[in-house]
């Protein structure tokens, strides 16, 4: 078995909750985005992680990363073994906790991937964690938070807010702020297309398998999901922005079928996994 050098999900949907937005972060993110109004536009990579850089900093305005180091180095490190396996390893991929208690994860484009603690949380492995890092860098892979950013600029939404912000010369009237406020949310809250969750579901598995994990991580972080209560607080947003968890096993089981059977004894799990927890 390869030995492992390591000790790191809509996307993330934020919470119904009042976002701390650090607006100077946001309006800089604004402006990239103008920069990508035409949708059949091809976005350079330089470009890409800018704009994905801009947005995680926004989130993580909002809901910080967890104040602990070596979580979140072990997380790291976990991601980073695995973006080795996939075709953009040189993405300047980074990976974190954020300090929330509802079940959800994240990925902007050109590589930030971020999961809230209440799904850390939840998970009972690190081939669970391993499935949902993966599931979520299949979303920057396929580029498909910048294709829906682009077709969102396609109704110019973004582009209005800066144009009214530019032109208020610095002066954030409330009306500019609650656009603000409100394309902010929108683009967080949006989720993401439920084929686009489908398809990082099947990549997701694929890419754990070549880390050396078990590819049915994801599916046991599926199957907790299922099993919820639907009344749950901190699952009612990712149920709202994603498709139901039995969809997805369902689609996954028939997409796995069997062929990724001779890779369920690989790694499940290992005791730094716990350790992180605790």
């Amino acid at each position: 078995m390869r030995k492992l050098m390591l000790p790191l999900l809509l996307s993330l949907a934020l919470p119904a909750m009042a976002l701390d937005l650090d607006f100077n972060k946001l309006f800089k993110g604004v402006e990239t985005l103008k920069k990508a109004v035409d949708a059949n536009r091809d976005i350079p990579e330089a470009e890409e992680v800018q704009l994905g850089g801009d947005l995680a900093a926004t989130l993580l305005g909002a809901s910080p990363l967890v104040d602990d180091a070596e979580l979140q180095r072990y997380v790291n490190h976990v991601g980073m073994w695995l973006a080795q396996q996939t075709e953009r390893p040189g993405l300047p991929w980074k990976f974190g906790v954020i300090d929330h208690p509802n079940v959800n994860a994240f990925a902007t484009p050109g590589g930030h991937v971020l999961i809230t603690r209440g799904l850390f949380q939840r998970l009972r492995s690190e081939a669970e964690l391993a499935g949902v890092l993966a599931h979520e860098m299949s979303h920057v892979l396929r580029k498909h938070q910048l294709k829906a950013i682009q077709k969102q600029m396609g109704s110019a939404v973004f582009s209005d807010i800066a144009d009214a912000y530019a032109a208020n010369t610095g002066k954030r009237s409330a009306e500019n702020l609650a656009k603000v406020v409100g394309g902010g949310k929108e683009l967080f809250l949006r989720g993401l297309d439920k084929d686009d969750e489908y398809e990082a579901d099947r990549m997701g598995v694929v890419i754990a398998a070549r880390g050396g994990y078990n590819p049915y991580g994801l599916v046991g972080v599926l199957q907790t999901l299922a099993a919820a209560s639907p009344g749950d607080p901190g699952l009612s947003l990712l149920f709202k922005t994603h498709p139901a968890p039995n969809e997805r096993l369902d689609r996954l089981g028939a997409a796995m079928g069997e062929r990724l059977d001779g890779y369920a004894d690989a790694v499940d799990d290992l005791p730094r996994f716990a350790h992180a927890k605790r």
